[in-house]
């Protein structure tokens, strides 16, 4: 039997989609600006992305932020000419999205050193919304532990001060740290954003919204001061098996160091850390994903379609 309304989403759809050499193709004549060093350097645990990916991915990509960027500036001065201001500075926002072992976190920083070494030399500032986590002792009085992750787990507030204050053009905004050896917001450290042409955030729910209120006077969501957003997809099974590697390359690394939150698992046999990983992946991050993270997919202006060898295969974009 045909299937009308998938059929119907084909056909009538927001995104246009990119096979991945038609996408390669769209580098056009940008240069190669990431080493074998940088990628060294922010890569992932268990990433295996290579220069070949970066060029055939991410400069592209790189190139059509950098003229959206460049469009939303004269769009800026257009506005502050017709209002007769003189406005601070405003960053380009990017969001970026995805679940857990996706390798959101090694895309925000391979775009950010991209993004950062055009001609104009943009200054370009990363921020993860992992500091924005209520710190453990207010999720374990507040039973929700286990859901450390989930929307609830967030100081909501605290993020759209943040985000409020970066698009209003104001100086060093401050923006929590968090550590994931001790697993837990860092208690008087922040990062300090001061201006930048671009700022990437990244987290795993940062294309989030909460239901609208009847009165019609509900507060903003985060990706409400994007200006771009990304989600980096692929396959539950996929996901989950990257998942399991990773735990496996912690138990062998930083489980092992006694301040670690996890070091009780770095005395687990293959089978026993197969069983915990798949186990908390299980209860947690998947209920997270199918709940929270992959409803939010069609909010974003491009989605990065990833197979099970963590290579894009397709790339969809958003219509103008």
């Amino acid at each position: 039997m045909i299937d009308l309304a998938e059929d119907f989403a084909r056909e009538v759809s927001p995104f246009r989609r990119f096979a991945r050499n038609e996408w390669a193709g769209l580098r056009a004549d940008t240069p190669m600006t990431l080493t074998g060093a940088d990628l060294e350097e922010v890569r992932s645990l268990n990433d295996r992305i290579d220069l070949a990916e970066v060029e055939a991915i991410y400069l592209p990509l790189s190139r059509l932020l950098n003229l959206y960027v460049q469009a939303s500036q004269k769009l800026f001065h257009a506005s502050n000419q017709f209002l007769h201001i003189t406005d601070l500075k405003v960053p380009y926002v990017i969001g970026i999205a995805g679940s857990v072992a996706s390798g959101k976190s090694t895309t925000a920083r391979i775009l950010r050193r991209l993004l950062s070494r055009w001609p104009s030399h943009p200054k370009v500032d990363l921020v993860t919304t992992d500091g924005f986590l209520l710190p453990n002792a207010v999720l374990e009085r507040e039973g929700l532990m286990q859901r450390k992750g989930f929307p609830e787990s967030y100081d909501l507030p605290r993020i759209l001060r943040f985000m409020s204050d970066i698009k209003s053009g104001e100086r060093d905004v401050e923006a929590p740290l968090y550590s994931h050896l001790t697993y837990d917001v860092l208690k008087d450290q922040t990062q300090i954003v001061d201006q930048p042409d671009i700022l990437i955030v990244e987290g795993i729910n940062v294309l989030q919204t909460g239901r609208p209120p009847r009165d019609g006077r509900g507060i903003p969501n985060t990706s409400d001061f994007f200006d771009f957003s990304i989600f980096i997809d692929a396959d539950e099974k996929d996901l989950k098996n990257w998942y399991i590697e990773r735990f496996f390359s912690l138990r062998n690394g930083a489980f092992k160091d006694p301040k670690s939150y996890f070091h009780r698992y770095a005395g687990l046999s293959d089978q026993e850390a197969e069983s915990t990983a798949t186990r908390i992946w299980n209860s947690i991050n998947l209920v997270n994903l199918k709940e929270n993270i992959l409803p939010t997919r069609p909010r974003a202006d491009l989605v990065l379609r990833k197979g099970a060898d963590h290579k894009v295969r397709s790339v969809f974009l958003r219509r103008l």
